[in-house]
């Protein structure tokens, strides 16, 4: 039967939560572009906490006996107390935890200010920044006092944390978004309790292959002469977009999204993390142009190194938190 045609089984209707974290709001959105099936989704699950959906308040999920959501799909990093708060009290009460995209799994872009202080992060948007007037260098206080009392915000942290890192996490679904079609595979699986045993480490809705290996373009085998940005050159359609000097991240990307990116002529940006057992992407794909540059001299390879803009956000764009750069402390 195809996930076209398969139906959530539970012999009662499941309770199930979602979460919006650090992240820009994308994932909440990926969840109903499973389309019609969403009728069905309803017709095996009560959602039960979903602040971008309905007007639930943290209250209400603190009222909740333990264990009593099914299951909960988390999205986002933990960037702040009231994230990492929430987190805990959303594993008290789930069964079934979900670390839900890019964000959660592995930082994300909001992780690439990993590379930045809090100070420096403060300043940037509260002071050295031309469209502002702060004269009294007025920055976010955690408390302040006001006559009805304190008036508390939440604290930010030095880095992004991936959900994993604060509780424990039963299963990840990679992507930037994840993909509708591998989402509603995931839901079956979870409902028909045909996945995995729980493992934090353990990937669902995505392939153990990369995303190299669900690309069609042909593979020529040649060494890379230069590197170019997508906005430079219109690239030659059907061959590979690396071997012609794309920075495309499909040789150290986990597959599951049907090659996207490439087959709308755009180079892989890595979103759905490192291919298995592969603990640092970007160090996996600067191993992998080490291999294919056509450079015989240390000179000419760093005159090619150079034209890459941005080697931070180009090669860990979605895993800063995962790699063993991790960031400023």
């Amino acid at each position: 039967m195809s996930t076209e045609e398969a139906k959530p089984v539970a012999k009662e209707k499941l309770k199930i939560g979602m979460y919006w974290a650090a992240s820009c709001g994308g994932c909440d959105i990926s969840l109903l572009e499973i389309g019609p099936r969403l009728l069905e989704l309803i017709e095996a699950a009560d959602i039960v906490f979903w602040p971008c959906a309905a007007d639930f308040k943290y209250q209400d999920v603190a009222g909740y006996p333990d264990k009593y959501m099914d299951i909960c799909f988390f999205n986002g990093g933990i960037r702040s107390s009231e994230q990492e708060e929430i987190a805990r009290l959303i594993r008290q009460k789930s069964r079934t935890l979900i670390a839900y995209g890019a964000c959660a799994c592995d930082g994300g872009i909001p992780s690439l200010a990993n590379t930045k202080t809090v100070e420096g992060i403060y300043d940037a948007s509260y002071h050295d920044n031309p469209s502002l007037d702060n004269p009294d260098h007025v920055e976010p206080q955690s408390l302040t006092p006001c006559e009805f009392g304190g008036l508390e915000i939440p604290r930010l942290y030095p880095q992004v944390l991936r959900l994993a890192d604060i509780v424990e996490v039963d299963y990840r679904i990679p992507g930037c978004p994840p993909v509708a079609d591998r989402v509603w595979e995931a839901i079956l699986a979870l409902t028909g309790g045909k996945l995995p045993a729980r493992n934090s480490a353990v990937k669902v809705a995505c392939t153990d292959k990369s995303v190299c290996d669900e690309c069609s373009y042909e593979k020529r085998k040649v060494r890379i002469k230069e590197f170019k940005r997508p906005q430079e050159a219109i690239p030659e359609a059907g061959w590979c977009l690396l071997e012609q000097g794309f920075i495309c991240m499909g040789p150290a990307t986990r597959s599951g999204c049907g090659a996207l990116c490439t087959k709308a002529h755009l180079p892989c940006r890595g979103c759905y993390g490192p291919c298995n057992e592969v603990q640092d992407q970007g160090a996996a794909m600067i191993g992998a142009l080490g291999s294919i540059l056509d450079a015989d001299t240390e000179e000419r390879a760093k005159e090619m190194i150079d034209r890459i803009v941005d080697p931070v956000g180009t090669f860990y764009r979605f895993t800063m938190a995962s790699s063993d750069l991790k960031g400023s402390k």
